[in-house]
Protein backbone atom coordinates (compact mmCIF):
# COMPACT_ATOMS: atom_id res chain seq x y z
CA UNK A 1 0.00 0.00 0.00
CA UNK A 2 1.40 3.43 -1.03
CA UNK A 3 0.06 6.72 0.36
CA UNK A 4 0.72 9.91 -1.62
CA UNK A 5 0.52 12.85 0.79
CA UNK A 6 0.59 16.54 -0.31
CA UNK A 7 3.10 18.58 1.67
CA UNK A 8 0.47 21.15 2.67
CA UNK A 9 -0.90 18.53 5.09
CA UNK A 10 1.98 19.39 7.40
CA UNK A 11 1.41 23.17 7.46
CA UNK A 12 -0.68 23.31 10.68
CA UNK A 13 -1.24 21.35 13.92
CA UNK A 14 -4.81 20.55 12.83
CA UNK A 15 -3.64 19.12 9.52
CA UNK A 16 -0.85 17.21 11.18
CA UNK A 17 -3.45 15.73 13.55
CA UNK A 18 -5.60 14.71 10.57
CA UNK A 19 -2.54 13.16 8.97
CA UNK A 20 -1.85 11.14 12.11
CA UNK A 21 -5.43 9.89 12.11
CA UNK A 22 -5.23 8.96 8.43
CA UNK A 23 -1.99 7.05 8.97
CA UNK A 24 -3.48 5.22 11.96
CA UNK A 25 -6.50 4.21 9.88
CA UNK A 26 -4.21 2.99 7.10
CA UNK A 27 -2.17 0.99 9.59
CA UNK A 28 -5.32 -0.64 10.94
CA UNK A 29 -6.37 -1.57 7.42
CA UNK A 30 -2.96 -3.01 6.66
CA UNK A 31 -3.05 -5.03 9.84
CA UNK A 32 -6.52 -6.33 9.05
CA UNK A 33 -5.33 -7.46 5.62
CA UNK A 34 -2.23 -9.09 7.07
CA UNK A 35 -3.65 -11.08 9.95
CA UNK A 36 -5.55 -14.36 9.53
CA UNK A 37 -9.29 -13.98 9.09
CA UNK A 38 -9.95 -15.61 12.48
CA UNK A 39 -8.21 -12.71 14.21
CA UNK A 40 -9.85 -9.87 12.31
CA UNK A 41 -12.93 -9.73 14.55
CA UNK A 42 -10.64 -8.95 17.47
CA UNK A 43 -8.91 -6.19 15.50
CA UNK A 44 -12.14 -4.51 14.46
CA UNK A 45 -13.96 -4.97 17.79
CA UNK A 46 -11.51 -3.04 19.97
CA UNK A 47 -13.24 -0.45 22.12
CA UNK A 48 -12.52 1.76 25.12
CA UNK A 49 -11.41 0.47 28.55
CA UNK A 50 -14.04 -1.53 30.41
CA UNK A 51 -16.30 0.28 32.84
CA UNK A 52 -19.43 -0.93 34.64
CA UNK A 53 -22.98 0.10 33.79
CA UNK A 54 -24.20 3.34 35.41
CA UNK A 55 -25.17 3.11 39.06
CA UNK A 56 -22.23 1.00 40.26
CA UNK A 57 -19.33 2.37 42.30
CA UNK A 58 -15.96 1.80 40.59
CA UNK A 59 -12.79 2.83 42.41
CA UNK A 60 -9.03 2.29 41.90
CA UNK A 61 -7.58 -0.59 43.87
CA UNK A 62 -4.53 1.39 44.92
CA UNK A 63 -4.29 4.85 46.49
CA UNK A 64 -1.14 5.54 44.49
CA UNK A 65 0.81 3.66 41.82
CA UNK A 66 0.35 -0.14 42.08
CA UNK A 67 3.41 -2.13 43.18
CA UNK A 68 5.54 -3.95 40.63
CA UNK A 69 4.26 -2.04 37.62
CA UNK A 70 4.76 -3.98 34.40
CA UNK A 71 5.33 -2.45 30.95
CA UNK A 72 2.23 -2.12 28.78
CA UNK A 73 2.36 -1.94 24.99
CA UNK A 74 -0.76 0.17 24.67
CA UNK A 75 -3.95 1.32 26.37
CA UNK A 76 -6.51 -1.03 27.89
CA UNK A 77 -9.24 -2.14 25.50
CA UNK A 78 -12.11 -4.61 25.23
CA UNK A 79 -12.84 -7.04 22.42
CA UNK A 80 -15.76 -9.27 21.48
CA UNK A 81 -15.49 -11.88 18.74
CA UNK A 82 -18.89 -12.57 17.10
CA UNK A 83 -17.62 -15.94 15.91
CA UNK A 84 -16.81 -17.20 19.41
CA UNK A 85 -20.04 -17.76 21.28
CA UNK A 86 -20.68 -19.33 24.69
CA UNK A 87 -24.28 -20.06 25.54
CA UNK A 88 -25.31 -18.25 22.36
CA UNK A 89 -23.63 -14.99 23.38
CA UNK A 90 -20.27 -13.34 22.78
CA UNK A 91 -17.72 -12.77 25.53
CA UNK A 92 -16.40 -9.34 26.50
CA UNK A 93 -12.63 -9.72 26.91
CA UNK A 94 -10.59 -6.98 28.56
CA UNK A 95 -6.90 -6.73 27.65
CA UNK A 96 -3.82 -4.79 28.74
CA UNK A 97 -5.19 -3.94 32.18
CA UNK A 98 -2.60 -1.80 33.97
CA UNK A 99 -4.90 0.30 36.19
CA UNK A 100 -6.79 -2.19 38.37
CA UNK A 101 -10.20 -1.31 39.76
CA UNK A 102 -12.90 -2.61 42.04
CA UNK A 103 -16.61 -2.31 41.23
CA UNK A 104 -19.32 -2.69 43.88
CA UNK A 105 -22.57 -4.43 42.92
CA UNK A 106 -25.07 -3.92 45.73
CA UNK A 107 -27.50 -6.70 46.71
CA UNK A 108 -31.04 -6.62 45.41
CA UNK A 109 -33.74 -6.98 48.01
CA UNK A 110 -32.70 -8.22 51.46
CA UNK A 111 -29.01 -7.78 52.25
CA UNK A 112 -27.52 -10.96 53.76
CA UNK A 113 -24.34 -9.14 54.82
CA UNK A 114 -22.22 -11.56 52.80
CA UNK A 115 -19.89 -10.36 50.05
CA UNK A 116 -18.07 -12.16 47.25
CA UNK A 117 -14.95 -10.78 45.58
CA UNK A 118 -15.03 -12.00 41.96
CA UNK A 119 -11.94 -12.75 39.86
CA UNK A 120 -12.73 -13.33 36.15
CA UNK A 121 -10.49 -15.79 34.34
CA UNK A 122 -8.53 -15.37 31.15
CA UNK A 123 -5.10 -16.97 31.43
CA UNK A 124 -3.54 -13.85 33.01
CA UNK A 125 -3.67 -12.01 29.67
CA UNK A 126 -7.38 -11.15 29.32
CA UNK A 127 -10.37 -10.93 31.66
CA UNK A 128 -13.68 -12.53 30.62
CA UNK A 129 -15.48 -9.60 32.15
CA UNK A 130 -19.09 -10.56 31.47
CA UNK A 131 -18.99 -14.38 31.27
CA UNK A 132 -17.02 -14.70 34.51
CA UNK A 133 -17.69 -11.31 36.05
CA UNK A 134 -20.83 -9.21 35.63
CA UNK A 135 -23.04 -12.27 35.08
CA UNK A 136 -21.81 -13.72 38.37
CA UNK A 137 -22.66 -10.43 40.08
CA UNK A 138 -26.18 -10.49 38.62
CA UNK A 139 -26.70 -13.96 40.09
CA UNK A 140 -25.31 -13.24 43.56
CA UNK A 141 -26.84 -9.80 44.08
CA UNK A 142 -30.25 -11.37 43.37
CA UNK A 143 -29.53 -13.62 46.36
CA UNK A 144 -28.80 -10.68 48.67
CA UNK A 145 -25.00 -10.89 48.36
CA UNK A 146 -22.78 -7.88 47.66
CA UNK A 147 -20.46 -8.50 44.70
CA UNK A 148 -17.04 -6.93 44.33
CA UNK A 149 -15.86 -7.32 40.73
CA UNK A 150 -12.09 -7.00 40.33
CA UNK A 151 -10.42 -5.79 37.16
CA UNK A 152 -6.95 -6.99 38.03
CA UNK A 153 -3.75 -6.41 36.12
CA UNK A 154 -3.19 -8.43 32.94
CA UNK A 155 -0.84 -6.14 31.03
CA UNK A 156 0.47 -8.63 28.47
CA UNK A 157 -0.05 -8.83 24.72
CA UNK A 158 -2.19 -11.78 23.63
CA UNK A 159 0.06 -12.45 20.64
CA UNK A 160 3.21 -12.69 22.74
CA UNK A 161 3.22 -15.34 25.46
CA UNK A 162 6.35 -13.97 27.11
CA UNK A 163 4.76 -10.57 27.73
CA UNK A 164 1.85 -11.91 29.77
CA UNK A 165 1.63 -11.82 33.52
CA UNK A 166 1.07 -15.10 35.34
CA UNK A 167 0.70 -16.88 38.67
CA UNK A 168 2.75 -15.76 41.64
CA UNK A 169 5.64 -16.25 42.20
CA UNK A 170 6.82 -18.07 39.08
CA UNK A 171 5.78 -15.42 36.59
CA UNK A 172 4.46 -12.23 38.17
CA UNK A 173 3.08 -10.95 41.49
CA UNK A 174 0.69 -8.35 40.05
CA UNK A 175 -2.54 -10.36 39.74
CA UNK A 176 -2.23 -11.74 43.27
CA UNK A 177 -1.32 -8.32 44.67
CA UNK A 178 -4.50 -6.92 43.15
CA UNK A 179 -6.54 -9.90 44.35
CA UNK A 180 -5.36 -9.45 47.94
CA UNK A 181 -5.76 -5.68 47.84
CA UNK A 182 -9.39 -6.12 46.69
CA UNK A 183 -10.12 -8.22 49.80
CA UNK A 184 -8.47 -5.62 52.05
CA UNK A 185 -10.38 -2.78 50.39
CA UNK A 186 -13.67 -4.66 50.78
CA UNK A 187 -13.04 -5.40 54.44
CA UNK A 188 -11.92 -1.81 55.10
CA UNK A 189 -15.18 -0.45 53.64
CA UNK A 190 -17.37 -3.25 55.03
CA UNK A 191 -19.53 -1.08 57.28
CA UNK A 192 -19.93 1.60 54.61
CA UNK A 193 -20.96 -0.97 51.99
CA UNK A 194 -23.30 -2.95 54.27
CA UNK A 195 -21.00 -5.98 54.53
CA UNK A 196 -20.23 -8.26 57.47
CA UNK A 197 -16.39 -8.17 57.65
CA UNK A 198 -16.41 -11.86 58.64
CA UNK A 199 -18.46 -12.94 55.61
CA UNK A 200 -16.18 -11.92 52.76
CA UNK A 201 -15.42 -14.69 50.28
CA UNK A 202 -13.70 -15.02 46.92
CA UNK A 203 -14.89 -16.61 43.67
CA UNK A 204 -12.89 -17.13 40.51
CA UNK A 205 -12.71 -19.03 37.25
CA UNK A 206 -9.66 -20.67 35.66
CA UNK A 207 -6.78 -18.23 36.34
CA UNK A 208 -9.21 -16.52 38.73
CA UNK A 209 -9.72 -19.92 40.36
CA UNK A 210 -6.00 -20.00 41.03
CA UNK A 211 -6.35 -16.59 42.70
CA UNK A 212 -9.04 -18.11 44.94
CA UNK A 213 -6.55 -20.76 46.08
CA UNK A 214 -3.69 -18.27 46.41
CA UNK A 215 -5.64 -15.72 48.45
CA UNK A 216 -6.97 -18.55 50.63
CA UNK A 217 -3.49 -19.82 51.49
CA UNK A 218 -0.96 -16.97 51.31
CA UNK A 219 -0.22 -14.04 53.56
CA UNK A 220 -0.06 -10.55 52.06
CA UNK A 221 2.71 -10.59 49.44
CA UNK A 222 3.09 -6.81 49.06
CA UNK A 223 4.28 -4.21 51.53
CA UNK A 224 1.45 -2.28 53.23
CA UNK A 225 0.83 1.01 51.46
CA UNK A 226 -1.82 2.75 53.59
CA UNK A 227 -4.41 2.27 56.35
CA UNK A 228 -6.41 -0.10 54.14
CA UNK A 229 -3.62 -2.66 54.41
CA UNK A 230 -3.99 -2.93 58.17
CA UNK A 231 -6.89 -5.36 57.75
CA UNK A 232 -6.69 -9.05 56.85
CA UNK A 233 -6.41 -10.17 53.23
CA UNK A 234 -7.55 -13.73 54.01
CA UNK A 235 -11.06 -14.53 52.70
CA UNK A 236 -13.69 -16.26 54.84
CA UNK A 237 -14.61 -18.77 52.10
CA UNK A 238 -13.59 -19.62 48.56
CA UNK A 239 -15.37 -20.81 45.42
CA UNK A 240 -13.03 -22.08 42.70
CA UNK A 241 -14.31 -23.01 39.25
CA UNK A 242 -12.10 -24.97 36.87
CA UNK A 243 -8.93 -23.56 38.49
CA UNK A 244 -5.50 -23.87 36.91
CA UNK A 245 -1.85 -23.76 38.05
CA UNK A 246 -2.47 -26.06 41.02
CA UNK A 247 -1.09 -29.29 39.51
CA UNK A 248 2.21 -28.29 37.93
CA UNK A 249 4.26 -31.49 37.76
CA UNK A 250 2.71 -34.18 35.57
CA UNK A 251 5.31 -36.69 36.73
CA UNK A 252 3.73 -36.73 40.19
CA UNK A 253 0.36 -36.00 41.73
CA UNK A 254 1.15 -33.14 44.11
CA UNK A 255 -0.19 -29.68 44.84
CA UNK A 256 1.72 -26.63 43.67
CA UNK A 257 3.97 -25.79 46.67
CA UNK A 258 3.26 -22.09 46.09
CA UNK A 259 -0.28 -22.72 47.41
CA UNK A 260 0.48 -23.81 51.01
CA UNK A 261 -2.81 -25.26 52.25
CA UNK A 262 -3.10 -25.52 56.04
CA UNK A 263 -5.79 -25.72 58.70
CA UNK A 264 -6.37 -21.95 58.44
CA UNK A 265 -7.44 -22.17 54.81
CA UNK A 266 -11.12 -21.13 54.65
CA UNK A 267 -14.00 -23.45 53.64
CA UNK A 268 -13.88 -24.11 49.91
CA UNK A 269 -16.28 -25.08 47.13
CA UNK A 270 -14.87 -26.51 43.88
CA UNK A 271 -16.41 -27.19 40.46
CA UNK A 272 -14.67 -28.87 37.53
CA UNK A 273 -15.51 -30.90 34.42
CA UNK A 274 -13.64 -34.09 33.60
CA UNK A 275 -13.51 -33.19 29.91
CA UNK A 276 -11.95 -29.77 30.52
CA UNK A 277 -9.46 -29.32 27.62
CA UNK A 278 -7.69 -26.30 29.16
CA UNK A 279 -7.21 -27.00 32.88
CA UNK A 280 -7.09 -30.71 33.63
CA UNK A 281 -9.44 -31.91 36.36
CA UNK A 282 -6.33 -32.90 38.34
CA UNK A 283 -5.87 -29.23 39.27
CA UNK A 284 -9.03 -29.44 41.35
CA UNK A 285 -8.44 -33.00 42.56
CA UNK A 286 -4.99 -32.25 43.97
CA UNK A 287 -6.28 -29.12 45.69
CA UNK A 288 -9.27 -30.97 47.14
CA UNK A 289 -7.09 -33.70 48.62
CA UNK A 290 -4.75 -31.14 50.21
CA UNK A 291 -7.74 -29.32 51.73
CA UNK A 292 -9.18 -32.55 53.14
CA UNK A 293 -5.81 -33.57 54.55
CA UNK A 294 -5.58 -30.21 56.34
CA UNK A 295 -9.09 -30.64 57.78
CA UNK A 296 -10.59 -27.77 55.76
CA UNK A 297 -14.37 -28.07 55.16
CA UNK A 298 -14.55 -28.68 51.43
CA UNK A 299 -17.21 -29.56 48.88
CA UNK A 300 -16.30 -30.57 45.34
CA UNK A 301 -18.54 -31.27 42.34
CA UNK A 302 -17.11 -33.05 39.30
CA UNK A 303 -19.10 -33.30 36.08
CA UNK A 304 -18.41 -35.68 33.22
CA UNK A 305 -19.01 -33.04 30.56
CA UNK A 306 -19.07 -29.28 30.31
CA UNK A 307 -15.59 -28.34 29.14
CA UNK A 308 -14.03 -25.06 30.19
CA UNK A 309 -15.17 -21.44 30.50
CA UNK A 310 -18.88 -22.15 30.81
CA UNK A 311 -19.50 -19.51 33.46
CA UNK A 312 -23.18 -19.38 34.41
CA UNK A 313 -24.54 -19.63 30.89
CA UNK A 314 -27.11 -22.39 30.38
CA UNK A 315 -26.15 -25.57 28.57
CA UNK A 316 -27.72 -29.00 28.15
CA UNK A 317 -25.18 -30.43 30.63
CA UNK A 318 -25.74 -30.96 34.40
CA UNK A 319 -22.87 -28.55 35.17
CA UNK A 320 -25.35 -25.74 34.48
CA UNK A 321 -26.79 -26.41 37.94
CA UNK A 322 -23.61 -25.48 39.80
CA UNK A 323 -24.91 -22.05 41.02
CA UNK A 324 -27.75 -23.77 42.89
CA UNK A 325 -25.26 -26.12 44.52
CA UNK A 326 -23.04 -23.20 45.49
CA UNK A 327 -25.97 -21.29 46.97
CA UNK A 328 -26.94 -24.30 49.08
CA UNK A 329 -23.34 -24.63 50.24
CA UNK A 330 -23.20 -20.96 51.25
CA UNK A 331 -26.21 -21.64 53.45
CA UNK A 332 -24.61 -24.70 55.06
CA UNK A 333 -21.50 -22.72 56.09
CA UNK A 334 -23.64 -19.91 57.49
CA UNK A 335 -22.76 -17.20 54.99
CA UNK A 336 -26.35 -16.62 53.86
CA UNK A 337 -29.58 -17.36 55.72
CA UNK A 338 -31.25 -20.70 55.02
Amino acid sequence: MILRLPLHLLDSPANRRRLHQALAAAADLALALAVPFALRATVYAQTAPWSPPPGHLQIPLWSSAPPHRLPVKGPEFTTSDPKELIGGKTVIAVQRVSRPTLTVYKPKGKNTGAAVVVYPGGGFWILAMDLEGTEVCDWLTAKGVTCILVKYRVPGDDKQQSSRSGPYPRRSPVALEDAQRAIALTRFHAKEWGIDPYKIGVLGFSAGGYLVAATSTLKRIYKPTDAIDRVSVRPDFGIALYPGHLWIDKSKFALNPDVPVDSQTPPTFIVHCEDDPVDDVNHSLVYYLALKKAGVPTEMHLFARGGHAFGLRPTDQPVTDWPELAERWLKTIGMIVK
